[in-house]
Formats: C-alpha cells, sequence, structure tokens
C-alpha cells in the first residue's frame, strides 16, 4: 500500500514538471511557401538556437519523423530540411524542436507543391511602380539558397532565358510596356554531387512615368489682350503640370459667374510625350467698361502649388488710321513710280549737271555724233524736209543750245579730204552714230541701202561695225516722217537689226515745238546723247 502511493506521487509530480517545460518553448511563426513540382527547395528556420539538437516531423494523419538520410528525397540536415525532388505528396505541415540547455522552439513550415508553374499562386508578389528604371530582386528563399549554398543565378521572362544576366537583382533600364510580364529567378546549387533547380516569380506591372512641375503656364503669355467693346472675347488659361499628372492638375479663372462669364475645362494628356495640359477658356459674351477695370486671375493648382497669372483687358485702337496711313503711303508710292516712269527722262536731265561722269571728256572723242542720212531716190518734198532737218533743227538744237559737237558731210569735212580716211577717221573720233531714215522713198526705186552723203556706202558699213561688233559707240535712230505702208522692210538687214534693238524717235516738222530744246523729241534726243559734250562749250554759247 505505502509503495503504491509513492508511485502515483511520482506521476503527478512529473506532469507538471512536463508541462511547463513545454510551456515555456517559443513557438515561432509558421511560414508558408508555394513550390513547384520537380522543384528542389532549401529551408533554414530563421530563429535558431546556437548549439540546438532539432528533430523535423510531418504532421499528416500521423506524426512522421523525417530522415537524416541525405539519399531520401526529404530529410534534414541540422538545422536545414531539404526537398531534393519535389512532388505533390510533399505538400503539407512540417515541424521542428530545437531544444537547448535551457530553451527550446517549435518550428511550422507549410509546403504547397503546383505542378503548372503559370498559377498565380506561385508568385511572390507583383513590381508595381512608375520608376524609369525597374528593379527586379530574387525572391529572398531563392536567392538565400544561391548564396548558401554556392549556386549560380539566371533569369527568365515569360519563362524564356534571358541571356547574360546573373545576378540576384535584375535591372530594365528604361521600361517601357513590352517588359511588363513574369520574371522568374533561377538558382542551380549542387548537393550530394547532384545538381537541383530552385525558383521563384515576381510579375512586372507596367505603370507610366509620373513627374510633377510647377505648374507651369502656357497661357497666357502677356498680362494685356485687346478687346473692343460690346463685342465677345475669349481669354485662355492653359498650364502644364508634368507627366502623367491627371488626378493633380487643374486650371480656371477666379470669375464672377453672375456677369456674364463664362468657362470651359479640359484636361489632355499627350499620347506621345505624356505631358498633361489642363486649359480653361473664359468667355466674356459682351465686353463692358467694367471688364477694362478688371483683373482676371489664370490659376493654375499642381501637385504641389498653386500659381496665378492676372489678365487685363484694354481697348483696341481703331484701324480707320491705320487703314488711311497705308493708303496715304500706298498712293505717294504709286504717284512716285507714275511720276518716275512719265518723267524719266526730264528727271535725268535734270541732275546730269550736277552728278557728271566720272570719265566726262576722258575717253579722246572729239564728236558727240557722227550723223548719217540718205540722199538719193528721194522726192523733192522729202529731200527739202531732210536739208532743213540736217542744216537747221538740228544744229540749232544740240550745237547751239545743248553744246554738242556733231559731225556732218558737207559742212564739216575739207575740200581735197580723201573720203574714206575721212570717213574712219571721224567715226573713230565720234561717241554717237545719228542715222536719220526718212523712209518715203520714190516708187519704183531699186536702192534699199541707205547712202551717206559726200562719203558713200563706207561711211554706212564702217559705222555699222563700230556699233554691232566693236560695240564702242551707242546709235540714235531718227524718222523723219511717218512711216510708209512698207514700213521699214525697204531697209538693209544690218539697219533692221538697229530697229528692233532701239525704236527710232520720230520728228515732225509741222510741230510748233519742232526746233524747241525742251520738247518731247529733243529731250529724248539729248538723253540718248553722251552725258556731258565732247568739248564743252563756254556757257554764254549755250542758250
Amino acid at each position: 500500500m505505502d509503495s503504491s502511493w509513492f508511485l502515483l506521487f511520482i506521476i503527478m509530480a512529473m506532469i507538471p514538471s512536463e508541462c511547463s517545460e513545454e510551456a515555456r518553448c517559443h513557438v515561432c511563426d509558421v511560414e508558408s511557401f508555394n513550390l513547384l513540382e520537380g522543384e528542389a527547395f532549401h529551408f533554414e528556420p530563421k530563429c535558431l538556437l546556437r548549439g540546438a539538437q532539432v528533430t523535423w516531423y510531418k504532421n499528416d494523419s500521423r506524426m512522421e519523423q523525417i530522415s537524416m538520410d541525405k539519399n531520401e528525397s526529404v530529410h534534414f540536415h541540422d538545422p536545414s530540411l531539404f526537398f531534393l525532388n519535389l512532388s505533390s505528396k510533399n505538400s503539407g505541415l512540417y515541424t521542428a524542436r530545437y531544444q537547448g540547455a535551457s530553451k527550446c522552439r517549435n518550428i511550422s513550415l507549410k509546403i504547397t507543391v503546383f505542378e503548372n508553374r503559370t498559377d498565380e499562386a506561385l508568385l511572390y508578389g507583383k513590381i508595381k511602380n512608375s520608376d524609369v528604371n525597374k528593379k527586379v530582386k530574387c525572391p529572398e528563399a531563392v536567392k538565400y539558397t544561391c548564396t548558401k549554398l554556392g549556386g549560380n543565378f539566371t533569369w527568365m521572362k515569360d519563362f524564356e532565358l534571358l541571356p547574360g544576366y546573373t545576378d540576384a537583382n535584375l535591372w530594365i533600364d528604361n521600361a517601357t510596356k513590352n517588359d511588363k510580364g513574369i520574371y522568374t529567378c533561377v538558382c542551380t546549387w549542387t548537393y550530394n554531387r547532384k545538381e537541383y533547380r530552385s525558383s521563384g516569380s515576381r510579375r512586372l506591372i507596367y505603370e507610366k512615368q509620373i513627374i510633377h512641375l510647377g505648374p507651369v503656364f502656357i497661357a497666357p503669355t502677356d498680362s494685356e489682350q485687346f478687346a473692343d467693346e460690346a463685342l465677345p472675347v475669349k481669354l485662355n488659361c492653359s498650364v502644364l503640370c508634368g507627366t502623367n499628372a491627371e488626378p493633380h492638375c487643374k486650371a480656371s479663372w477666379n470669375i464672377d459667374q453672375t456677369s456674364g462669364h463664362s468657362q470651359t475645362t479640359e484636361m489632355v494628356t499627350d499620347s506621345q510625350s505624356g505631358n498633361t495640359i489642363s486649359t480653361a477658356v473664359l468667355s466674356i459674351e459682351k465686353v463692358t467698361a467694367k471688364d477694362f477695370q478688371t483683373d482676371f486671375k489664370c490659376i493654375g493648382e499642381g501637385y504641389y502649388k498653386i500659381f496665378n497669372r492676372t489678365v487685363t483687358l484694354k481697348r483696341r485702337g481703331s484701324i480707320i488710321p491705320l487703314v488711311v496711313r497705308g493708303l496715304c503711303v500706298l498712293s505717294v508710292c504709286v504717284l512716285g513710280a507714275l511720276v518716275v516712269k512719265c518723267f524719266s527722262i526730264d528727271l535725268v536731265l535734270f541732275f546730269r549737271p550736277y552728278f557728271p561722269p566720272k570719265n566726262q571728256n576722258k575717253d579722246g572723242k572729239v564728236y558727240d555724233a557722227y550723223v548719217v542720212f540718205q540722199m538719193q531716190s528721194m522726192s523733192v518734198a522729202t529731200e527739202d524736209t531732210l536739208c532743213r532737218f540736217i542744216t537747221n533743227a538740228m544744229p540749232s538744237v544740240l550745237e547751239k543750245k545743248c553744246g554738242y559737237k556733231l559731225f556732218i558731210h558737207g559742212r564739216d569735212d575739207l575740200p581735197g579730204e580723201d573720203s574714206v580716211e575721212l570717213v574712219e577717221d571721224r567715226i573713230k573720233k565720234s561717241r554717237r552714230l545719228m542715222v536719220i531714215l526718212p523712209l518715203d522713198s520714190e516708187p519704183g526705186s531699186d536702192d534699199t541701202e541707205p547712202q551717206i552723203s559726200a562719203g558713200g556706202s563706207f561711211a554706212w558699213q564702217m559705222g555699222l561695225h563700230h556699233v554691232l561688233v566693236q560695240r564702242d559707240m551707242g546709235v540714235i535712230l531718227i524718222q523723219l516722217g511717218h512711216v510708209g505702208p512698207g514700213g521699214y522692210s525697204n531697209l538693209s538687214p544690218g539697219l533692221q537689226h538697229l530697229i528692233r534693238r532701239s525704236a527710232p524717235l520720230r520728228w515732225s516738222e509741222g510741230s510748233r515745238d519742232a526746233s524747241t530744246r525742251n520738247s518731247r523729241f529733243w529731250k529724248r534726243v539729248r538723253y540718248l546723247m553722251p552725258a556731258a559734250p565732247a568739248q564743252r562749250c563756254p556757257a554764254s554759247a549755250v542758250i
């Protein structure tokens, strides 16, 4: 009897001691992992006890102790637990107890094995930010295994190998929409002379880059805007708030809604640049005198600050004075052009004495013009008209009134001189070749070549040579009377060529200004003559 009571006392004393020891053990948090079938997994508890003894169990329908044999598919090697070839039967709860000299800890591990690698449950979270350069971290469990067991890193995107990436972190520079997807960090490690593989995946979600600015005013650019009283006007307020800054961008006008003013707002984000611009348009139905004294405030609201810009209306000046000034300027220009066109010859003749040519009278010429005229096959009336022009009208105006010096055969040649030498010498010493065209030869005449008085056809040929070939003298064509029915067809080809280059000047004997220096005909002749006479006559000699 005494021995029974003693045994019962010993048992009762032991039960509270064991319960008390179990209560003193620290229970670590349960760690859960979703793993892919066929891969390997290495687990080392975070809450370790230095020098503690550990034993792993699988809590299934019954408590099953895990082997320590390295050849087993699932075994533990103090303090790590290894799964070398995961299968669905490895799913479950695993526990371990770390027992030290004075402390103990209870570890719990939950394993779930999936057959399909695209299952969302296998992902270690998502990467979602608006950074330009995105960083994809290798999941901690895979990274720790690779570091602990000396494995090698590789990366896959959407389960396709990315060559050249061998670090624990994958950087994507200047990420775009094409970079989104599932990124898998793969660790290949060797254990017990065999190669195994562990992996972990993350999903990268692309988000637009967001940059917040001031905001920056685009409009209005000026502090004043022109307007007309009693007419409508619109004021534009636009602000740039940054890149993809839609929720934090607003432009508006600070107005009184009851005064006939209204505003419309719009916010746009450019698809290419991503710039977010908000615009507010203030519409004034009818500008009043009060509006010209009002300050209109354009308000721009961004993510960080609020700015405003003031605009005032300014009366637009009348356009009538501007139109009048424009018409006046146009009229002056048109009048000036007409004056120049109609009086160009008069203007040139007026300014010649004040702006003499630089090389006047330095060309060695003696005569201002060599006169060529026709004497054969003429009617009596035409011959009389030609003689009056040659001997009276032309010398009285050009020589006596204008100071020019002309060479005329029969008047200026000396008796006994050689005709050929005389013509050649006088033409070389003349500045102009003046051709007189009477153009009314008698009917039936076969002579179509103009002749030179007292000099023959040689003078005419010599003059054409200097005008057309050497080009060292100008030509003046003077027509006496009207052109006949045949026109200029009876003239030589050389003379017709000169007429096409410069139309003849027509002299009418019956005109009252025929011998007047300032008549239109003689002004045109003087315009074609040299600017200054070859030998300047005394001022008293020029009338």
